[in-house]
């Protein structure tokens, strides 16, 4: 196996564990959860959302041959206050996990070094790849935070519990 054909088995991977994390703490919250807002400076989940998949739809779309921030994107838009249901954020949602998905799925390992542009700047797919990765994490941990925040005492961990590591650790073959 290649080192190229295990970083995008990798990457793929490590996505599909955000996507995970982030559908299953917003499958714990009501309708009216998704569009609390913390604080002034802060976004609601459906932003966050909405904002996360306007971001994968521009970068991964036609990614070799446009630049990843697309002139009919309406970035600022993305963070307005838009009322949805959390059936439609999750279509809105897995609009922008197709094409990101699709784009990794599409990808040879010897395309990895290839230059493609976000915003006017060079980026090899591995770096804009990398940057993506970023992205979605530091988004994904806010989704989670707010939806901690608003479960409370009733929130269902997405991880080990507190106060069971040893357990964890002694039952899992490995570690």
């Amino acid at each position: 196996m290649s080192i190229g054909h295990e970083y995008l088995k990798v990457v793929r991977g490590r996505f599909n564990q955000l996507k995970d994390l982030g559908d299953r703490a917003v499958a714990q919250l009501g309708e009216q959860d998704i569009h609390y807002v913390p604080g002034a400076e802060s976004n609601s989940i459906a932003v966050i959302v909405r904002h996360l998949s306007g971001n994968m739809i521009s970068r991964w779309t036609d990614f070799f041959t446009t630049d990843g921030e697309k002139p009919g994107r309406n970035r600022d838009g993305e963070f307005e206050t838009v009322s949805v249901t959390k059936a439609e954020l999750q279509e809105i949602s897995e609009a922008g996990w197709k094409i990101l998905f699709g784009a990794l799925d599409s990808l040879e390992e010897e395309e990895l070094l290839r230059e493609i542009l976000i915003r006017g700047e060079p980026h090899t797919v591995i770096e804009a790849m990398e940057r993506h990765l970023s992205h979605v994490a530091s988004h994904i941990g806010q989704i989670v935070y707010i939806a901690k925040m608003l479960k409370g005492e009733n929130w269902e961990t997405l991880s080990i519990p507190k106060g069971q590591s040893e357990a964890y650790r002694t039952k899992t073959p490995g570690q």
